[in-house]
């Protein structure tokens, strides 16, 4: 099958120049990434999170970039059915492919040199931000990041939905890292409750990575995606365009997102942030947050626990909660002489910020101890959670572990007993695979 697209967005009036940068970037070694990244738009609906087995299953899948004086088209090879009713590609992920050559092409051929500086890197997470018109200058703080797993039961998923509605009829807006399980409920939850009002500048942010798309795809309500370069500007991108943050239940991403946000929200240059942060799910999943604060407060102590509140089986008081909180972010920010729609007087440090690969000698050499700096050893238990991710759904980190085996994460005994034991705790609630799937262990931990 052979399907030919026209451009939308902010790709629909280039230059001549932009579509030869265009073509040029389309056929260099970043062409792997592309393909692969609208592939998983195209794949929205698959039941796997394994990159690997998506992109085994469409080997003759191709895209190319056409050149018009006009502009682009680009040129789908047996593409998945599933994109298409009718013959016709549906709109919304015709939408995403544009988002996908914007940000995969078109921006990060901006930056193709090494970002150290922090200024740096920000600005580049505000530049795409920016280009994909995520960022809306005239509006009141609304934008309520959730954050929680793929893998989450009926119950864990309901109650999403249900605190998502509750946002809606306040008029507040969702941010989620796009995929399927928490990222996907409170988005469906609260297009009932913008529907209910009548409220039609609804907004459903999705913002994911490369190494990320194709074991989350993008959820068919996402009507604005942003693709950052990786993991890193990810969460930085989460964390300035959020009003307040709720967590919902999950796994090594959820933890590896919470000990990034307390990391940043223990420096002390952000002692007055102005940035809410709930942790909630419904009453059968109240062990999980019991595990989960004893697993903070043991290791980054009472102090990280002041900057979250824990809210059990109570969506209404959720809204209620993050809707008052928001006047209270508008007048931090107005006092701050700081934007409404991007936290630019966050203090993000370098080590928060610098990009880490989970090679297994990377794992190996983490500082897992608790004799150091609270923000540091937030940094370092992030990068373990982060290499966890790579190996369960990553398809570098997949590959890694069929090479080499297990990463081997080691450091101060009691440290990596009360590791092991909250991971232990994220296998047996199957919160490491998608559910019917059988969780083989991609890590050991050792004292």
């Amino acid at each position: 099958m052979l399907i030919q697209l026209n451009p939308t967005g902010v790709l629909d009036l280039l230059s001549q120049l932009e579509v030869d940068l265009l073509e040029q970037s389309s056929t260099s070694e970043r062409y792997k990434l592309f393909r692969n990244c609208a592939l998983a738009v195209l794949n929205v609906g698959s039941h796997t999170d394994s990159s690997s087995e998506i992109y085994n299953k469409y080997e003759d899948f191709d895209i190319r970039l056409l050149s018009r004086e006009r502009g682009i088209k680009i040129e789908l090879l047996n593409p998945p059915a599933t994109a298409f009713v009718d013959g016709e590609i549906i709109t919304g992920i015709h939408e995403h492919i544009f988002s996908v050559i914007r940000d995969i092409l078109f921006i990060c051929q901006k930056y193709e040199k090494d970002l150290s500086e922090q200024k740096a890197i920000t600005h580049m997470v505000f530049d795409m931000l920016r280009n994909a018109a995520a960022l809306q200058v005239n509006s009141d703080p609304s934008m309520i990041v959730c954050w929680g797993g793929h893998s989450i039961n009926e119950v864990e998923y309901k109650y999403t939905k249900q605190v998502g509605y509750e946002l809606g009829l306040r008029g507040l807006n969702i941010c989620t890292g796009c995929g399927p399980g928490a990222m996907k409920g409170p988005m469906k939850g609260a297009t009932i409750g913008h529907a209910k009002q009548r409220n039609t500048n609804n907004r459903y942010l999705g913002l994911t990575e490369p190494s990320i798309i194709a074991a989350e795809p993008p959820n068919p309500i996402v009507n604005e995606l942003v693709i950052l370069p990786d993991i890193e500007k990810r969460l930085e991108a989460f964390i300035r365009t959020a009003h307040a943050i709720i967590i919902f239940p999950g796994g090594a991403g959820t933890a590896e997102e919470l000990l990034y946000l307390l990391g940043i929200l223990l420096h002390p240059d952000n002692a007055k942030q102005s940035l809410p942060v709930i942790l909630t799910g419904p009453k059968e999943s109240e062990n999980y947050f019991i595990e989960l604060c004893q697993f903070v407060e043991m290791t980054l102590g009472k102090q990280a626990l002041d900057k979250f509140e824990v809210i059990i089986d109570n969506p209404e008081l959720v809204g209620v909660k993050l809707k008052s909180a928001m006047a209270n972010v508008r007048d931090y920010r107005k006092s701050q002489g700081d934007a409404y729609y991007f936290n630019w007087t966050l203090k993000i440090a370098n080590e928060f910020q610098k990009p880490f690969a989970p090679t297994h000698e990377n794992m190996a050499g983490l500082d897992l101890h608790l004799d150091q700096e609270k923000q540091l050893l937030a940094a370092n238990l992030r990068r373990a959670f982060s290499g966890i991710v790579a190996g369960n759904v990553k398809e570098e980190g997949i590959q890694a572990i069929k090479q080499h085996g297990r990463f081997v994460i080691s450091g101060e005994p009691a440290l990596m007993k009360a590791m092991d034991r909250l991971l232990q705790a994220f296998v047996e609630q199957g919160r490491m695979k998608l559910p019917g799937s059988k969780y083989v262990p991609c890590y050991e931990v050792k004292a």
